[in-house]
């Protein structure tokens, strides 16, 4: 290679005996994608068309499916022309671009959950005051919140690691993100590394924080109601709450390994960096079709008329 393709494109030299199961890697993966290609859709048309589902934990349902659709297109159709190339490369700005989009879309997922954690909260805890805590214009700036402000947060953070030159032209990974760029680049990047790690802790903790004390509350309240009313709020809140607890979980599985040394095999870290494209996408959509008793009726109905 010249000088100026090694100091324009970047090797992704993650993939694990690519050219040995170059064909069963291609198939996993388009046929991942188009199930949640299409899990998620058919469940956003029904939100859609229903106009019983257009309520506040609907339309947040739907945004955090419009977020795992954003969340897949950002990785997958890359993923797979590399599947299929002599060469897996990727040129610099376009790495940054993905790894970009690829924290907006966890930090958009957190935000999301939140929203919806605050919506479970109100209407079980604060039933009388529902209308005006969560009113169509209360919706609407929580969702423009919700996407904005991560956008915010990740953009400075590639933004300044752009600045660092470049030293290596390998990253050991199949998609790109910012802290492998960073330690890729030459001089001092302890500023990037601690507004990275900044970042990453006000992304997950205080969210964390704020749904976990949001379900306890709303545990106190079914404690004392009838059992009825339990299993009512258990409908809405079980799918949130085992969607959120899924996700963290991942995403604190993918930091750890990637950023803490450790004697875990090079397949292993290639599965757990793609888990959170890969399980929330997938799972989500299920969780949401068959556990909430509103959005699996409309689906009967849907494939009843097909």
């Amino acid at each position: 290679m010249d000088v100026h393709y090694n100091i324009t494109y970047l090797i992704l030299g993650g993939h694990v005996q690519l050219s040995k199961y170059r064909y069963i890697y291609f198939s996993i993966t388009f046929l991942l994608f188009i199930l949640i290609i299409c899990s998620n859709t058919i469940v956003l048309y029904v939100i859609y068309v229903h106009e019983s589902l257009h309520k506040p934990m609907y339309i947040f349902v739907a945004a955090l499916l419009m977020n795992a659709l954003f969340g897949s297109i950002t990785v997958y159709p890359k993923l797979l022309v590399d599947l299929l190339s002599a060469t897996q490369t990727i040129s610099r700005p376009a790495c940054r671009l993905q790894s970009f989009l690829i924290y907006v879309y966890a930090a958009c997922e957190f935000t999301l959950l939140s929203a919806m954690a605050f919506d479970r909260y109100v209407s079980i805890c604060r039933p009388l005051q529902y209308h005006s805590l969560v009113s169509p214009q209360i919706v609407k700036i929580m969702l423009v919140l919700a996407f904005c402000w991560p956008i915010c947060k990740m953009g400075i953070g590639i933004i300044h690691s752009a600045s660092l030159g470049l030293c290596k032209f390998v990253l050991t990974r199949i998609i790109c993100d910012n802290y492998s760029l960073v330690k890729a680049g030459c001089g001092d990047s302890t500023v990037s590394n601690a507004y990275g790690l900044s970042v990453m802790v006000l992304s997950i903790f205080p969210h964390l924080i704020f749904i976990m004390f949001s379900y306890t509350r709303i545990l106190i309240i079914c404690l004392r109601s009838s059992r009825d009313f339990r299993r009512g709020a258990l409908n809405t809140c079980l799918p949130h709450l085992v969607i959120f607890l899924n996700f963290t979980i991942i995403i604190m599985f993918e930091v750890i390994q990637n950023r803490i040394p450790s004697g875990i095999p090079h397949i292993v870290r290639l599965i757990v960096s793609l888990l959170y494209v890969v399980i929330p996408p997938l799972f989500n959509p299920l969780m949401y079709g068959f556990k909430m008793q509103e959005i699996s009726q409309c689906l009967v109905e849907l494939f009843r008329l097909k």
